[in-house]
């Protein structure tokens, strides 16, 4: 089964659950559901109904169209770039800001010496 969908919405639930500095445990109080089910929605382990997006959208404050946002950064031409290109942005988007900023002075490095 293509777990892509499921991957990139529970990501970015995740992402906006953060940002907003809620735990698992206070965004499915919010929207009535058990932390552990957040968790799995987050991890792609739940394949989420609509109306269960709608209520964590809710517990979220955001619009239902912002869990579907991730994709704003992916390229919808399937060269091989893209595909590479693509497989590089989720990638980062597991990682945490930490090792993310480990990878941008490895980019920097890579860069200053062409």
């Amino acid at each position: 089964m293509e777990k892509t969908v499921l991957k990139s919405v529970g990501r970015r639930i995740r992402d906006l659950r953060q940002q907003k500095k809620l735990s698992q445990e206070e965004l499915g109080e919010i929207s009535g559901f058990h932390f552990s089910y957040i968790g799995g929605v987050e991890r792609a382990e739940k394949n989420i109904s609509l109306l269960n997006l709608q209520k964590i959208a809710d517990g979220l404050e955001v619009p239902l169209h912002e869990l579907f946002l991730y994709s704003r950064h992916l390229r919808f031409k399937k060269t091989e770039k893209d595909k590479l290109l693509n497989d590089i942005i989720h990638k980062l988007s597991d990682m945490s800001i930490s090792d993310l900023k480990k990878i941008q002075v490895l980019i920097d490095q890579l860069f200053e010496s062409r």
